[in-house]
């Protein structure tokens, strides 16, 4: 059975019951809020593990709950919206979201999500290191800690999850798909520019600090890692 509190954010009662049905059935624990007012409340109070986040909400909408929390902590969100479009998808990305659920949805899904959200945010009690060093260059995902030539660099937490996982797999070339998928979770609703957004964010942070490794573009294909020989 899983364990871990999820604090659902919906103004909706019933789809809040529906949810907490099915996730406290996984074995998890379940808060409830409905404004998002309160969400950032609780957030506080509740201590939770993940956050299943509707846009649409009285008192501060998503966004902007998603954008205070951010501002503190790195804790999993999914993001639930009844909207489709492109842009919401991107500023969700861009705000820190984990991933995404479209209304209406099945809560079997839901709850693999929450799963996958967790197993890759590693609060599902893995407690092995996360760390590859270069030339200059020491990437801690454990702690979230990016080190250039031997100084700390601030970096949000995705930008660290890329970097971590091109790094990962040296001279390997992954397209914006598979990064996506891979780092983000948007395997079906992500957006491809928020990927080159980040990779720009990194250059800026990386660009010549070693002649031994590069954040290379791959035209036409995606991105790689390049260690050289």
């Amino acid at each position: 059975m899983a364990s871990g509190k999820i604090l659902v954010v919906d103004d909706d009662r019933n789809i809040c019951e529906l949810l907490r049905l099915y996730i406290e059935k996984e074995g998890f624990e379940v808060a409830i809020a409905n404004d998002g007012r309160k969400a950032l409340e609780m957030f506080e109070s509740e201590k939770p593990d993940l956050i299943m986040l509707d846009i649409m909400l009285p008192e501060l909408d998503g966004w902007q709950v998603c954008r205070e929390i951010r501002k503190k902590s790195q804790c999993p969100i999914i993001m639930l919206t009844a909207k489709g479009e492109v842009f919401d998808k991107v500023l969700g990305l861009e705000l820190g979201a984990d991933d995404y659920v479209v209304k209406p949805f099945e809560a079997k899904e839901v709850v693999a999500r929450i799963k996958a959200v967790l197993r890759r945010s590693g609060k599902n009690g893995d407690d092995v290191v996360k760390e590859v060093h270069y030339d200059k260059l020491s990437i801690n995902l454990t702690n979230y800690e990016l080190k250039v030539d031997g100084k700390v660099v601030d970096t949000p937490p995705k930008e660290m999850e890329l970097i971590y996982h091109l790094a990962s797999n040296p001279n390997r070339v992954f397209t914006r798909d598979q990064l996506l998928d891979e780092v983000w979770g948007f395997d079906y609703y992500g957006d491809s520019r928020t990927v080159d957004v980040h990779v720009k964010r990194l250059r800026e942070k990386l660009e010549g600090v070693s002649d031994k490794w590069s954040l290379k573009t791959v035209w036409g294909v995606g991105y790689k890692f390049e260690v050289k020989e």
